[in-house]
């Protein structure tokens, strides 16, 4: 049984190179099983956040085999056995100095380029277009700034269906269950995007992986962010800040499409959102009442009616004509007309 198992074993180490090289298309987007390191991703916020990280593994790596090389070596070279005699001494200076300079000088050599990078993390400068992002219980919002264009995005009603009757999922029926909205963020690749994000209720945390960032979404505070995709793809997040009861039903799709497509996409958004236009009165219509034409909105002047409107006076010697009505005195209450 034992042999069974170290076989298997060690089948599973010798096809991990070829399982992990089999893998290398999709591991920068989602995770995939027997992933052991982060994903590369598709933006160059998680590229940078990607060589930080493998810079950082790589020296703790070397740091790591020279410490454990150095006391595997001594524990063997000086062990009882051989008749070995431990020093007698309280300190060395010069060992002291060298394990305090050694790994100051790591640490600046890691936190200089770290540094730099974080900042250009947060340089949303010379940005395209700005995408609005409000957390709601539990919903997303989103709002491209100057376009006219918003929408919300809330757990598709398969997910939500299959949650709330108890049913059992299946990966070959429901491969995104939990993880797939009714609207997705669509954004354009190559194209340099700044995000503006807040809450309106409660804490919440937009997360994204394959973006490489996450930003808190926090209500009275607008925190930045910006993302340049360089692959046209589906990629998915959750909210990452605890919020509620439901904050594990507020998954996050963010569908990536050239800016060909893009445009047209929002194009199609704003005549959907427009006005719909007033329907326009017949041009021939009159309307001999009022002496206004329906087609045009003029008004157009009355011909005299002589039972109702009054004759002009004649006019005085040498001047104008007079053409103000004669106006006869209303009487006052309780007087009779003679």
């Amino acid at each position: 049984m034992m042999q069974v198992r170290f076989m298997r074993w060690g089948l599973a180490l010798m096809c991990a190179p070829l399982s992990a090289l089999a893998r290398a298309s999709v591991q920068s987007t989602d995770p995939v099983e027997w992933q052991l390191n982060m994903g590369r991703g598709v933006t160059q916020t998680s590229n940078i956040a990607y060589d930080a990280h493998m810079m950082a593994l790589w020296v703790c790596v070397v740091i790591g085999v020279l410490v454990f090389g150095a006391m595997a070596w001594a524990m063997f070279k000086f062990r009882k056995s051989k008749g070995a005699v431990a020093a007698q001494f309280s300190h060395n200076t010069t060992a002291e100095i060298i394990w305090t300079v050694v790994p100051i000088i790591a640490l600046v050599a890691m936190a200089w380029p770290a540094t730099r990078m974080l900042i250009k993390q947060y340089d949303t400068r010379d940005s395209a277009m700005t995408v609005k992002v409000t957390g709601y219980q539990w919903l997303w919002k989103y709002e491209y700034r100057g376009e006219g264009v918003e929408l919300t995005s809330r757990l598709d009603r398969d997910s939500d269906r299959i949650r709330q009757s108890g049913a059992t999922p299946t990966l070959a029926a429901n491969p995104h269950y939990l993880l797939d909205v009714d609207n997705a963020l669509v954004l354009p690749v190559d194209t340099k995007i700044r995000f503006v994000v807040t809450a309106d209720d409660v804490i919440h945390a937009w997360w994204v992986p394959a973006l490489g960032w996450k930003q808190d979404a926090i209500p009275g505070i607008v925190n930045e962010a910006w993302t340049e995709i360089k692959q046209a793809g589906v990629y998915r997040g959750q909210c990452a800040e605890l919020c509620g009861k439901d904050h594990g039903f507020m998954p996050i799709v963010v569908r990536a499409v050239p800016k060909a497509q893009f445009a047209t996409w929002l194009a199609a958004e704003k005549a959907k959102n427009a006005p719909a236009p007033t329907a326009a009165s017949p041009a021939t219509a009159v309307d001999t009442a009022s002496g206004t034409s329906s087609g045009t909105g003029a008004a157009r002047p009355a011909a005299p009616d002589p039972t109702t409107d009054p004759a002009p006076q004649a006019p005085p010697v040498g001047g104008a004509p007079n053409t103000s009505p004669v106006l006869t005195p209303r009487p006052e209450p309780g007087e009779v007309n003679q």
